[in-house]
């Protein structure tokens, strides 16, 4: 349900899109002569509407990602935990050379951390309050150090940047679809019919699925390198008791919403097309890779 949440998110906005362009009759534009498409002018204002809504989200990342999970910042930690998790981030971050970033606990009892914010520098880690409770210290430090590890990876900005390029390609293939169904099947000759906005809205439907596997696809890969990352600053050991622990508590709720999904270190569940729709690989597939080394 979370990752069709993910992408219903994503085909709606494309849907939204669609409409402006007919609102403001910015369709127009892009017909050349009123009969040929145009289109260098096609590409431009898909990668621009593609490209801005893609990097928009990613820099209202961090706020989004409080609001979302309820996080409160540690601003000054008022127990032990609190003061072990801070310390914890900070070392684990001059170890990846990048900026001490925000840090916070979110209300969850199920096992979970996410990492999100625009750029290495400026990154918000956060754990959940039933992971901190459950978890031995050594693998929460590895979650800490996983999270840490995407944050150095540059991993949101990569996964917006490609998701931006993905929307742009879906908007500007669909019109194509759009413009020559609209020709070739319901024969209009100059300007666009009632076809061309049909057709276009359900081809860039199902355009957006076929994309997202391409997304999610960067998303499990890079889930491979986080672990690689977490063993690299919390030790192999440490990584792998962390990964079976969550294995342990697979079948408990996520809490996390559907956009926040990606950027957490649990797992879905799912096989066959639902299995190209996942942000992380299988559990039992992460460890294998982290004991082979």
């Amino acid at each position: 349900m979370r990752i069709l949440l993910f992408l219903g998110t994503n085909i709606a906005v494309l849907v939204l899109v669609s409409m402006i362009f007919n609102l403001l009759g910015l369709e127009g534009i892009l017909a050349n002569n009123g009969v040929d498409l145009n289109l260098g002018s096609l590409l431009i204002f898909c990668a621009l509407f593609g490209m801005s809504g893609s990097l928009i989200s990613l820099f209202l990342s961090k706020f989004m990602a409080k609001r979302g999970t309820g996080t409160q910042i540690i601003e000054t930690p008022r127990n032990r935990d609190e003061q072990w998790l801070v310390d914890t981030v900070k070392s684990l971050a001059e170890d990846a050379g990048i900026g001490m970033p925000e840090v916070g606990i979110f209300p969850s009892d199920a096992a979970n951390a996410f990492a999100t914010g625009w750029n290495r520098n400026n990154a918000l880690v956060a754990v959940s309050s039933g992971l901190l409770r459950r978890f031995e210290e050594r693998e929460a430090r590895a979650v800490l150090a996983h999270e840490i590890g995407h944050v150095a990876n540059g991993d949101m900005i990569t996964l917006s940047l490609i998701q931006g390029v993905v929307n742009t390609f879906v908007m500007f293939f669909a019109r194509i679809i759009g413009h020559t169904v609209d020709r070739v099947v319901f024969k209009t000759q100059r300007g666009y019919g009632i076809g061309y906005f049909i057709v276009t809205i359900v081809a860039e439907i199902i355009l957006g699925i076929l994309a997202s596997m391409i997304v999610m696809w960067f998303s499990r890969y890079r889930e491979y390198r986080a672990d690689a990352a977490g063993a690299q600053f919390a030790g192999s050991a440490g990584m792998i008791a962390a990964l079976q622990r969550l294995k342990a508590e697979q079948g408990l709720p996520q809490d996390l919403p559907g956009e926040m999904t990606a950027f957490g270190i649990r797992s879905q569940t799912g096989s066959g097309f639902a299995a190209l729709l996942r942000s992380h690989p299988p559990l039992d597939d992460r460890i294998l890779a982290l004991q082979k080394g």
